[in-house]
């Protein structure tokens, strides 16, 4: 039976989608859960693009023990270099190197010949290869390339010493029947004395992401790249869970396995939407809060009778649970501890200190702590950790029918800062007091609230989402607390120090 490997770019991809921004402490905590959940090779950055994610790819590199982790480069020496800095000290290091194929990017992009192109491929790629063990090409744009070309591209790359050739659906263009035979057409004709592992990266413009990546499983791939809940840029990309769970539940079809453990599905789906501030829908696929539950009749009284009426997939496969974790205000530290571990975090003893605090804070507000609290209680600790602001105290004046005020503090760079501001409303006040302290005006693009778990316990989990006005750079912050107005503050503030902190004037 084939193995399909899992190739996740969350961290890459997926953070190019408006908005998500991890830090590098996020960056880790997410290479860490993906490593438990199975996957293969991680695409940790792009350590060129900036300083901050050659540092991200350098200590996701030193964190994981499993993973190959992997780092993008474009054809160009400087990129290359960049990124064998980052990457050598891996277990397993991966160079991914891509230049574009298709007619469209080639005249109006690069403004290269066909011939220039190739002479490229084969510069960069034995480039590559001589720094890198493992060396992976893409042909950005595949599927508009045109196939004689396409298959000259991926046979100078294997020539030039690559061993991983990625397929990419740059757009988002192709469907399953045409992108199948792309596969089948360069499997068959390329040659090669080592093995060649052909990958799919699919984008979902057309809603075909996962049906393609299956297409190209059908077709000989035996690696899909994808991102966890699909994020990425316009559309997004193959969401790596869909394909794990087509693999597991039609297995009699693919007759295909993988490495992915399913029960920590949901947990790193879990993970994923509450650091990009992305949502998951409620009729996701696998993931979303409907995929296991049933309003009609009909369907109820069958999945009482029997479940598999109704239900291809139970919620404990994907690690959907109905009981929720037995820690209160009572619990220690051991079992907190212990807990802790068991969701596969470690901490020093300074980290565990602080969280622990937090912990029973919040246990003496809640009948009951979940797991999805703890969850965002690390979340939330990591940010303010890593942005080094941190929101002390929300002050509101509030007159009914007229302009509020608030009165905002702040501890930034362990000094305490002080503004207020009035606003038509409560959450405009606040924001426009924490925009005196940062000294900016940024344009507010998304404001939303979540209730974290059910009951008038729950914590509010707000997500917003800030545009720089001069340069368009799009930031994305988290709140979580019981009151609504202070987790909105602290959402505003941690986006506003993220871009503050990027040298972002705005």
């Amino acid at each position: 039976m084939r193995k399909i490997q899992f190739f996740d770019t969350t961290l890459r991809d997926g953070e190019q989608t408006p908005g998500v921004n991890f830090n590098t402490k996020e960056k880790v905590q997410l290479a860490l859960q993906l490593e438990k959940w199975g996957i293969d090779t991680i695409e940790a950055g792009f350590p060129i693009a900036s300083e901050g994610d050659f540092q991200a790819v350098q200590a996701i590199a030193g964190a994981v023990t499993k993973m190959t982790v992997a780092g993008l480069a474009r054809c160009q020496k400087k990129d290359i270099d960049r990124a064998y800095e980052a990457l050598h000290q891996a277990v397993d290091p991966q160079i991914h190197v891509f230049l574009a194929t298709s007619e469209v990017h080639r005249q109006y992009k690069l403004n290269m010949t066909k011939a220039e192109v190739l002479a490229s491929i084969k510069e960069h790629v034995a480039y590559a290869r001589e720094r890198f063990e493992k060396v992976q090409f893409s042909p950005e744009d595949a599927t508009r390339t045109d196939k004689p070309f396409l298959l000259e591209a991926v046979q100078t790359a294997i020539d030039a010493g690559a061993t991983i050739i990625n397929v990419p659906d740059t757009v988002g263009f192709t469907n399953p029947t045409e992108y199948g035979a792309l596969f089948a057409y360069l499997i068959a004709n390329i040659k090669s004395e080592q093995p060649i592992i052909f990958s799919s990266h699919c984008h979902d413009d057309l809603g075909m992401a996962t049906a393609n990546a299956l297409a190209a499983i059908e077709n000989g791939a035996d690696r899909v790249e994808g991102t966890i809940n699909g994020i990425g840029e316009r559309a997004g990309n193959t969401a790596l869970e869909e394909v794990a769970l087509a693999l597991h539940i039609r297995n009699d079809f693919y007759q295909a396995t993988s490495n992915i453990k399913l029960n920590e599905t949901k947990r790193t789906s879990d993970l994923v939407a509450r650091l990009s501030g992305i949502t998951v829908p409620k009729n996701k696929a696998i993931v979303g809060g409907n995929a296991y539950a049933h309003e009609s009749g009909i369907h109820q009284d069958g999945v009482l009778k029997n479940p598999e009426t109704y239900e291809i997939i139970t919620p404990q496969l994907v690690g959907v649970q109905t009981n929720s974790l037995p820690l209160g205000k009572l619990s220690g530290r051991h079992a907190f501890v212990d807990k802790m571990q068991q969701l596969g975090y470690q901490f020093d003893q300074e980290e565990t200190n602080e969280l622990f605090k937090r912990f029973k804070e919040l246990a003496d507000k809640k009948k009951q702590v979940t797991e999805q609290d703890l969850l965002a209680l690390v979340a939330d600790q990591g940010r303010s950790q890593e942005d080094g602001c941190e929101l002390e105290s929300v002050q509101l004046q509030y007159v009914s029918n007229g302009h509020q005020g608030a009165v905002v503090s702040i501890i930034k760079d362990e000094e305490k800062q002080v503004a207020s501001a009035i606003g038509a409303g409560s959450i405009q006040a606040i924001y426009n007091s924490i925009d005196q302290i940062f000294q900016q005006q940024p344009k507010l693009l998304n404001y939303e609230i979540t209730a974290l778990t059910s009951g008038e316990d729950a914590q509010a989990e707000v997500h917003v989402v800030i545009e720089c006005q001069e340069t368009n750079e799009k930031i994305s912050g988290i709140g979580l607390d019981f009151d609504v107005l202070q987790a909105s503050a602290k959402a505003y503030v941690q986006a506003s120090a993220a871009l503050k902190n990027r040298g972002v004037l705005v």
